[in-house]
């Protein structure tokens, strides 16, 4: 009898052990398969996708305004901020490089194609901005330059001490960030701008204005050099 209970439950161990594995190597079969295989959809609705690399590291997000990516600038993660929707792209050390954002409502609208310097803020944007309530608009491409190599690590400090600072100071502190060359200067636009000039417009690496062609608001064309000072010193009509 006592061999017969023992003999019973090893059957019954045998045949657990059995269906266990089964089923163990069943799921795993099935996870495999399902991680290989490429799923197709008509449509597809989602607030937020992540795209990572093999590692898991994030390339690109897709978002609403409410939970777009803050950034990671220079290895620095941004702190939480109000972003537009649209596309964040990450370079291959984390840090973001680019994106496009738009957005519109009954007071502003605008989109925007963004480029950034490596370890540093955007340097090239393809925009469009409007005030949509009183009609003034500009768009086109717009350039941007760091007079200095300068790492985006070096900037925060000088910008995390603006904080708690007034107006006049904190105009005055970055007057001497721009004296330092540290901050981006505007280089180059070319387009429609809020004056509804339509042209190319020329600025030195310290952002001042020196040579613009273009078409005014009259349909008068113009050709105009000007000095360090911002002086007309000549122009073609």
């Amino acid at each position: 009898m006592e061999q017969q209970n023992l003999k019973k439950r090893i059957n019954i161990l045998t045949a657990y052990v059995v269906i266990s594995t089964s089923i163990c190597l069943f799921l795993a079969f099935s996870a495999f398969r399902t991680s290989e295989r490429k799923e197709k959809f008509d449509e597809l609705e989602v607030k937020r996708i992540n795209v990572v690399g093999e590692k898991g590291d994030i390339r690109m997000v897709i978002s609403n305004e409410t939970r777009q990516h803050n950034g990671v600038l220079d290895g620095i993660a941004a702190e939480p901020r109000k972003r537009e929707a649209g596309i964040i792209f990450f370079n291959t050390v984390g840090d973001e490089c680019g994106g496009l954002v738009f957005n519109g409502d009954e007071k502003d609208a605008g989109l925007v194609l963004s480029v950034d310097q490596f370890r540093n803020d955007q340097v090239m944007q393809l925009q469009y901005m409007e005030n949509t309530e009183n009609k003034d608009r500009k768009y086109g491409l717009q350039l941007w330059e760091y007079p200095k190599e300068v790492r985006y690590k070096e900037l925060l400090p000088k910008f995390n001490q603006l904080k708690g600072k007034s107006k006049e100071e904190q105009k005055q502190m970055l007057a001497s960030m721009r004296a330092d060359s540290l901050l981006s200067e505007d280089r180059l636009f070319l387009g429609r701008d809020f004056n509804k000039n339509v042209g190319l417009f020329i600025k030195d690496d310290t952002g001042r204005p020196r040579i613009k062609i273009y078409i005014d608001a009259q349909n008068r064309a113009k050709v105009e050099f000007l000095n360090e000072k911002g002086e007309l010193v000549k122009e073609l009509l």
